[in-house]
Formats: structure tokens, C-alpha cells, sequence
């Protein structure tokens, strides 16, 4: 199976499911809303990929003149209009290598370590560039080495038993691959970027 199969299957509604994080998995989800919160100023326009359900949009909402959500899974997309869609909140199924629209946002977001599961890295960062211009108006939370414990016990709460761990990737027997990063690593494939830690297992990355 592939990672858009595992997705399919329903994986990132059972991972927000708080009975299933362990407390560093909770801290690092918290770290990332408080971030937010702190970066996405009032009257933005925002665009989030891979953005699930919607649930960061959603959290942000009041504060946006426009919020779009992208996602390839087109079960999360229809959730996403159910749960969060608003006049201002749009939500697209879409490619985040090619994604649908111009630019013309003030930041783009990448959250909860989506951008390590994604194939094709480069194109994605090529276009958060693009729908996004001013420099460090993009961000990736992303799961740094320390996480690799908390992470093997998250997912095999889910259902996941550990197939492979490496220096950079988890791999699972249910197909599901997510890679981790040190900064250096980071810095190699983003370019010009502000790499900040993030609740002791991660990096908040802003390009």
C-alpha cells in the first residue's frame, strides 16, 4: 500500500483522536495551533496543503479574509465543507504539485509533518513559493529524529507495526512511510529558511 492508500482508509481521522496520541504527539499538536495563532495576522489570505479535514483553517477562520484548503483525498475535502465551510473557507481537491489557482496569498501552510509524506518535495515547496511570494511567508511544521520514539508508538496504536526505521523515514506494515529530519537535512532541500524547534520533536521551517 502507499501512503494515499493508507489516507484513504480513514488514518488521519483515528490519528486525531486524542485517546490515541501519546502526550508528545498532543504537544507537538498543540505547538503547532499556538504558532498559528501567532503567525496568521488578521485579514490574511491563506492557503493550507494538505490540509486534511480542515481543522487548522477552521481554528483560524474568524482572523481570514480567505482560507483555501487543499487536499488530494476527496473524502477529507467533502468533510471539511461539512464540518468548517464557510463563504471565506473554500476547500478543493487537488494536486499539491500542481495546485488550482493563482497566486496572490500571504502565507501558505503545510502542517503536522504532511510535507514528509509527500513523493515529490520539491515540486510542493516550488509551489508554495508561488502561491505565496514574500519570502518566509510559507511554513512546514515537520517531525525532526527526537520523534521517532512517540511516533512509533502513535502509529502503532493505529494499527501500524513498525516495518522499518531509518535515520530519515519510518515505514510501517500497513504502508504507511513518514520521514524525519535534521536540520542540516532540512536546510538541503527547503534552501534560504528559519529553522526553529517545536515542541522537543520537531521544526517549525519558514522559507
Amino acid at each position: 500500500m502507499s501512503n494515499e492508500q493508507v489516507y484513504a482508509g480513514g488514518l488521519l481521522n483515528r490519528a486525531l483522536d486524542p485517546t490515541t496520541q501519546p502526550p508528545e504527539i498532543r504537544a507537538f499538536l498543540q505547538a503547532e495551533v499556538d504558532l498559528l495563532r501567532e503567525l496568521i495576522r488578521d485579514g490574511m489570505r491563506a492557503v493550507d496543503i494538505g490540509c486534511g479535514t480542515g481543522r487548522h483553517l477552521a481554528m483560524l477562520g474568524g482572523r481570514l479574509a480567505l482560507g483555501v484548503g487543499v487536499d488530494y483525498q476527496h473524502t477529507y475535502i467533502v468533510e471539511a465543507h461539512r464540518l468548517v465551510g464557510s463563504q471565506h473557507l473554500q476547500f478543493v481537491t487537488g494536486d499539491a504539485t500542481a495546485l488550482p489557482f493563482e497566486s496572490g496569498f500571504d502565507f501558505a501552510i503545510c502542517m503536522t509533518n504532511t510535507w514528509g509524506t509527500m513523493s515529490d518535495k520539491a515540486a510542493v515547496l516550488r509551489e508554495m513559493r508561488r502561491l505565496a511570494p514574500r519570502p518566509h511567508s510559507r511554513l512546514l511544521s515537520i517531525y525532526a529524529p527526537a520523534s521517532v520514539p512517540a511516533r512509533r508508538e502513535w502509529y502503532q496504536r493505529l494499527g501500524h507495526a513498525m516495518l522499518e526505521i531509518t535515520d530519515e523515514f519510518i515505514a510501517t506494515d500497513g504502508g504507511f512511510r513518514s520521514e524525519h529530519f535534521s536540520e542540516a537535512r532540512l536546510r538541503s532541500l527547503v534552501g534560504d529558511c528559519d529553522v526553529q524547534p517545536l515542541a522537543d520533536i520537531a521544526y517549525a521551517v519558514t522559507f
